[in-house]
């Protein structure tokens, strides 16, 4: 069996085009790894393939999910093993491609087994969320799972309401849950690499995609998005633009500034996750733009 092949780098860093490419190349279908691009409603503004793409070569957990499903990483791993399962029977390559770090490591270090939760629980916990706010919530968290709390910051609604579920439904710390790790899918990582271009690249691609993806009819997805989706929470109603584009339909923001500051949250998004791939995705091979983007031929010799 053919080993899959990894391809995991910061919003905008060229990744779905190359693995297009490269899925063109070697006979492989492409399974989804970011965390944006599980949703549908939302498919410019996530920067889900688009419709050529799709029909180039097969794609896998693209845009499956309903943005109302709080989708955790135990899920992706689940639905991408099964997508894994089917991609090797029909004879092709498997490549992984995404910027949700967690989804990577889910894949080469495996995952805890947690009993599923009832979806009570988590309703419950966005009952609390909107009445007594995400910082009382992260202190019941610090109460229950000090350890946890530790690692997660005061704001990060998606990371305290999992502490709190897990807790709530198992009696037991998802601390202590992470503990117990599950073999991974993964165990082969020479074909694992991270696009890791220089900044002022990278930054000017974030805003060329951006205003391509307005001039695409990003404000009208996001009107069709609202009309369709009410009160959406979790990480579906994290997907950059979608704050800013939602306060122009509602008058509060105009489009200019919405833009300007849609632009600079995703060169921030894009930064934290070259961080945390330069610290976690240490067995994979780091690659620069010239690498990868403008010597394509180069990359495709660092596959085996």
């Amino acid at each position: 069996m053919q080993s899959s092949i990894l391809i995991a780098g910061p919003t905008a860093s060229g990744k779905t085009a190359l693995a297009v490419e490269l899925a063109q190349k070697l006979d492989g279908a492409i399974i989804n790894a970011d965390s944006m691009q599980v949703y549908n409603g939302l498919l410019l503004l996530s920067a889900s393939p688009t419709k050529e793409e799709r029909r180039l070569v097969p794609h896998y957990l693209f845009n499956h999910v309903d943005p109302h499903i709080q989708y955790s990483v135990g899920d992706w791993l689940r639905d991408a093993q099964s997508a894994l399962a089917h991609i090797v029977e029909q004879g092709k390559r498997p490549i992984f491609v995404g910027g949700t770090g967690l989804y990577f490591r889910a894949l080469t270090h495996g995952l805890v087994e947690i009993p599923p939760i009832e979806e009570a629980f988590r309703q419950q916990l966005l009952d609390e969320l909107g009445l007594k706010g995400c910082l009382a919530l992260h202190d019941e968290l610090k109460a229950v799972d000090p350890e946890l709390a530790a690692r997660v910051h005061i704001h990060d609604q998606q990371r305290v309401l999992r502490g709190l579920e897990v807790y709530r439904a198992t009696g037991r710390a998802l601390s202590l849950w992470q503990k117990e790790v599950t073999r991974p899918p993964i165990v082969q990582t020479e074909n694992a690499f991270c696009l890791m271009p220089s900044r002022d690249w990278l930054y000017q691609r974030c805003d060329a995609r951006f205003e391509g993806m307005m001039a695409a009819g990003a404000l009208e997805e996001v009107a069709a998005f609202r009309a369709n989706h009410k009160n959406v929470s979790g990480a579906a109603g994290k997907t950059l633009g979608l704050t800013e584009l939602s306060a122009v339909l509602d008058g509060s923001m105009t489009q200019d500034a919405a833009l300007a500051q849609a632009k600079m949250q995703t060169r921030r998004y894009a930064k934290r996750q070259m961080t945390w791939f330069r610290n976690q995705m240490i067995t994979s091979k780091h690659l620069s733009e010239q690498d990868y983007y403008n010597n394509i031929g180069l990359f495709f010799s660092l596959v085996s």
